[in-house]
């Protein structure tokens, strides 16, 4: 493991994803899946999200429209937060899902739409 990578993935994971998220998923790690925690922290996150070459704001629509297109609804509401806090706006959000409707599909856009709702109705109220 390359220890800067490794740290420069656990900063930028913890900046995407939320500081909870990520203490929550390193410390709950076990026997079993600690290697993949690893994996992901320093090559998704140090090697591909912390290069210089695509903004957070840029990767984080790629992300929600490959997610959607893949169909990974948990992956994709994970993201959808992360992409607020890398600064789309909900109209770019709101392109963005009309994008994924028309280039993956209604349902896979109806789905998106639906879980933008939640998290949007969640910030809205504070919770």
């Amino acid at each position: 493991m390359d220890k800067e990578r490794y740290e420069t993935g656990l900063r930028v994971r913890s900046e995407v994803l939320g500081e909870d998220y990520v203490n929550k998923a390193i410390q709950g790690a076990t026997d079993f899946n600690r290697e993949f925690q690893s994996l992901v922290t320093e090559y998704c996150w140090g090697e591909i999200w912390g290069s210089p070459h695509l903004d957070r704001k840029q990767r984080s629509i790629l992300n929600l429209g490959m997610l959607a297109a893949l169909g990974r609804s948990h992956e994709f509401e994970l993201h959808f937060r992360g992409a607020i806090r890398n600064g789309v706006t909900r109209d770019e959000l709101k392109d963005v899902l009309h994008q994924i409707a028309v280039y993956c599909g209604v349902p896979a856009g109806v789905e998106s739409f639906r879980i933008a709702r939640r998290v949007l109705d969640e910030l809205d109220s504070g919770d």
